[in-house]
């Protein structure tokens, strides 16, 4: 009987001995954006640093242009896990709606206000009322100063803007926004827009030029105009009980690159935008500059709105402007 049960556990530990070794992590990245946008380069730059520190523990996979869904769909995925990141911009105040915030017209002077805005309010703010809806995003990524694009006439005013079908993310406060500004907004998904402008469903939208250009949008837009209406950054994102299950050395290695890339693609973002305006204007479109009085003149009504709809509205927006030296 000795003999039986030696002879068994042996054959038990050869056998550990010649099992293969855990299956490396496969780490699901999605994204709505399109491979050539900043932002579907930002997450293919974020799985070439992750996956070479990564080495054995595991691999990052970008699936990008809404391959596994829209961005509401894969919020959704990230918190049951069968994914485990996503890079979420205008949808996350439906989230929290501390990220209206960034929906404030004008309020974000430049990058270098954005990087001490990171440094400080996403941290102590955005980060925390994110976890309480059980997101974590990890860093802030570039997306982007906002423009107006459209077929109809080169918009200078918000009065430019009366009547015009403008598509918006599917979020309220740029709903909300455009609204104001005149238009007729439209809320829609980025991956629908390209067909829905070639089709005259709607007659314009409003995005980076990153994201104009990556998506072709010169293709079936006439005219460009330059507002830097709002920053949008893009926020790359875990669900906060599928991410913790991850090795502890897995999550360390990505949350420390998604901070990494933050900062190499503020730096691409402001050393494209010369270049983008330039492919856009050869390929045609009409470029203006957009009254910026006029703009921020319409707009009171919106940091009326965060002030008295977002729990302590006021004083985020004081902190936020504070961090500039000074207002909008």
């Amino acid at each position: 009987m000795n003999v039986t049960r030696n002879l068994f556990t042996a054959a038990l530990v050869a056998a550990g001995l010649a099992a293969p070794a855990l299956a490396q992590q496969e780490i699901i990245f999605g994204i709505s954006a399109t491979p050539s946008s900043l932002q579907g380069q930002s997450a293919q730059e974020f799985a070439r640093r992750a996956n070479e520190k990564l080495g054995d523990l595991g691999e990052v996979k970008v699936f990008d242009s809404s391959q596994l869904g829209k961005d509401k769909d894969m919020l959704q995925k990230i918190k049951i896990g069968t994914m485990h990141i996503t890079l979420p911009s205008s949808i996350m105040p439906e989230i929290a709606p501390e990220y209206a915030i960034f929906d404030l017209p004008f309020l974000v002077a430049d990058r270098d206000h954005l990087g001490k805005i990171d440094d400080t309010f996403f941290k102590d703010v955005l980060v925390p009322a994110a976890e309480q809806q059980g997101y974590r995003p990890l860093a802030v990524w570039e997306n982007g100063f906002r423009h107006i694009t459209n077929n109809v006439r080169p918009v200078n005013t918000p009065a430019d803007l009366d009547g015009l079908k403008i598509r918006t993310p599917n979020s309220s406060w740029r709903v909300a926004m455009f609204g104001e500004y005149g238009a007729n907004p439209t809320p829609m998904s980025f991956s629908e827009v390209f067909v829905a402008l070639q089709t005259g469903v709607i007659d314009g939208q409003e995005n980076p030029l990153t994201n104009i250009a990556g998506a072709k949008l010169q293709e079936v837009q006439k005219y460009l105009s330059l507002s830097n209406h709002v920053y949008s950054p893009a926020y790359p994102t875990v669900g906060v009980s599928v991410f913790e299950k991850l090795d502890p050395e897995i999550q360390t290695i990505l949350a420390e690159t998604a901070q990494e890339v933050a900062l190499w693609a503020r730096d691409q973002g402001a050393s494209a935008e010369g270049t983008l305006l330039d492919e856009l204007k050869g390929a045609g479109m009409e470029v203006n500059t957009a009254d910026r009085q006029a703009f921020v003149d319409a707009s009171a009504p919106l940091y009326e709105k965060f002030a008295s709809e977002v729990e302590g509205g006021q004083d985020m927006i004081d902190s936020v402007m504070s961090l500039a030296g000074g207002g909008s």
